[in-house]
């Protein structure tokens, strides 16, 4: 065997082997039962698992589809000030017109205030005085901004919430498709969707010795949870270097610095400590290594183990997790603060990302708050010098600080974001939680479970006849060449699904739909290779000289049809949307590893046959 083909030999062989590496996770979850799955999730290792399959998406499994709109008309009218009968009445007007006629709010909005003869600023001073025009550029851009904030603070509750895999994308301007795969319970998912979210300023509990008694209570009321049978080492252990030190992000004059406490292992797996033996406790905070965190949650929540928490805290997760001993391991952070917030997100009026800091070059979000809570923030801060304070939303820590100075003016910074993304990302929270925005549900479906299996397995028999019918007539046209192929569609369909596993993507009916086209495809590539050797072999070439121009000469016609698809679905995914998306990316990957497969693997395998001995005949 020549080194070419050694080296051929070696790729096919490692190709399929990644394969079958990166489909194991999705093979072993959806073939272990209800109880193994029960089993891996209190030790964290079916999270694992989750994090490297193919989802089903909502027309699989069931689940909610729902369309929320921004309520244009409640959302201008609340910018009025001192309320007037004849401006509500326009706009009212404006928007029945506007979706009579199906054009655009703001552009009929602006037409009948001109032939009203009324002027903007008189109604909304709070854009301060100016032209009808920049008025209504000014209502537009907090429309839309509205919406981002909506979409954001919808996000964040369905992660909190724990649904798998959602679709949370936008339609058009104003509205938001909500799709909550496998959800059971409906009223729920509704009221948390339009739900405000809740921006609160918390101080952090400094007290030592009562962070070390809340986890020796805690420790007591798991264990007694646990009971005499159950071990705490069922969740794995991960010490963190006891010579890390906890970073604690600023703001500019309010938090600073970090008050440099080492970590400390609070124990190694004991039945007696099942809480301190899973954390780390550093700068009077609990951190939590990533695999832990699911278990410790979950436990977290039974009210008799909630109930060693005393009446006036409570313990708030980080938003993300951080590497804080420098090994690469993520650690998340669980605070011990008040129980009642010193200051709530309705007094603030504004919050910017931009370019700040001492340095002038760090990525900041600047707040702003209202009259009310500029006094409310000067005394807090006045009081608290040298305590740190946690911005929370959603009851999720974003970040914590030390109080460094008083700010009488209500105007401050947050440090210590990554990039601007992040600081955007932020103050679209910030100001979510100072303005919510009223959201109705224009739409809504609910799928059930059990159309969701008719679903599944309907779309599988579709695919599985289709593909048998393909192999078998591959079979008997083209003989012993038709099984290769057939060979070569089988790892075509097992290299796309492949991809889609690494991917974390989320399998939905036009996906199946881009895969059984997917197979007809990979044939048509075989079909055009086959029928030129069989071409080559009436011209009286050799079998092995009839091989390599047949590939040879179909190659152009191959690459050619499959770019124009390949080309196709990539306009597909990048202006598609939802379900249109999932049928681009399935027929992407699919047309290009089907000519991995035809031109690449195929070929391979004629090679081996002609290698060692020259061939008089070929079954084709």
């Amino acid at each position: 065997m020549s080194g070419t083909l050694r080296m051929r030999v070696f790729l096919v062989v490692l190709l399929i082997g990644s394969a079958a590496y990166m489909l194991k996770d999705t093979i072993s979850y959806y073939t272990m039962s209800e109880t193994q799955k029960e089993a891996l999730l209190e030790s964290g290792e079916l999270e694992k698992i989750r994090r490297n399959i193919i989802h089903q998406g909502l027309d699989l499994q069931g689940g909610m589809h729902v369309v929320l709109e921004v309520d244009l008309e409640e959302l201008i009218k609340t910018r009025v000030e001192g309320g007037d009968i004849e401006i509500d009445e326009l706009i009212t007007n404006s928007l029945a017109e506007a979706q009579e006629n199906e054009t655009d709010f703001f552009q009929t909005f602006s037409a009948n205030v001109e032939a009203a003869n009324i002027r903007l600023a008189r109604y909304f001073p709070i854009y301060e005085k100016g032209p009808n025009a920049d008025v209504m550029d000014a209502l537009e851009s907090d429309a839309k901004d509205a919406v981002d904030r909506a979409e954001e603070i919808i996000r964040n509750r369905v992660d909190e919430f724990g649904v798998s895999e959602p679709t949370i994308q936008r339609q058009g301007a104003w509205r938001i498709i909500v799709e909550l795969a496998g959800i059971s319970n409906e009223a729920q998912a509704r009221e948390l969707i339009q739900a405000t979210a809740l921006l609160e300023f918390v101080l952090i509990q400094e007290d030592a010795q009562l962070l070390d008694e809340v986890i020796r209570n805690i420790d007591k009321a798991w264990a007694a949870d646990m009971g005499a049978e159950e071990s705490a080492d069922t969740l794995e252990v991960t010490a963190a270097d006891t010579s890390a030190e906890e970073v604690v992000p600023s703001l500019t004059d309010i938090l600073s610095g970090d008050d440099g406490d080492s970590l400390s292992i609070t124990g190694t797996g004991d039945i007696n400590r099942p809480f301190s033996s899973l954390i780390n406790v550093g700068s009077n905070t609990i951190w939590v290594p990533d695999e832990n965190v699911r278990s410790i949650k979950r436990k977290l929540k039974k009210p008799t183990i909630a109930s060693a928490i005393p009446m006036d805290s409570r313990l708030a997760w980080g938003v993300s997790s951080r590497d804080i001993t420098g090994d690469g391991k993520l650690h998340r952070a669980l605070y011990l603060m008040k129980s009642t917030a010193e200051l709530t997100g309705d007094v603030v009026t504004d919050a910017r990302e931009s370019l700040g800091g001492f340095s002038g070059a760090e990525f900041v979000v600047h707040l702003s708050m209202n009259d009310e809570g500029s006094r409310e923030w000067s005394k807090i801060t006045a009081g608290n010098v040298g305590k740190r304070i946690a911005i929370v939303m959603d009851g999720q820590v974003h970040m914590a600080g030390v109080i460094r100075d008083k700010i009488s003016d209500g105007r401050t910074q947050i440090e210590g974001m990554n990039d601007l993304q992040d600081a955007k990302k932020l103050a679209v929270v910030l100001r979510a939680g100072a303005l919510p925005a009223p959201m109705i549900i224009e739409e809504e479906r609910t799928i059930g479970a059990s159309l969701g299996a008719d679903s599944v397995a309907s779309a599988t028999k579709a695919m599985v006849v289709g593909f048998l019918l393909v192999i078998v007539f591959m079979a008997i046209y083209y003989k012993g060449a038709g099984l290769i192929a057939d060979l070569a569609l089988f790892l075509n369909l097992a290299f796309t699904l492949a991809v889609l596993s690494t991917l974390n993507a989320t399998l939905t009916l036009p996906g199946i739909a881009g895969l059984i086209l997917t197979v007809g495809m990979a044939v048509d590539a075989n079909v055009l290779i086959f029928e030129r050797i069989r071409e080559e072999l009436r011209n009286a070439k050799t079998v092995k000289k009839s091989i390599d121009d047949g590939f040879g000469r179909a190659l152009t016609t191959i690459v050619d049809a499959n770019l124009t698809t390949i080309l196709a679905a990539g306009v597909l995914w990048q202006f598609g949307s939802g379900t249109i998306k999932g049928f681009a990316t399935t027929l992407f990957w699919g047309i290009l590893t089907s000519m991995i497969t035809a031109i690449f693997i195929t070929r391979t395998i004629f090679m081996v046959m002609t290698e060692r001995k020259t061939m008089t005949k070929l079954s084709i």
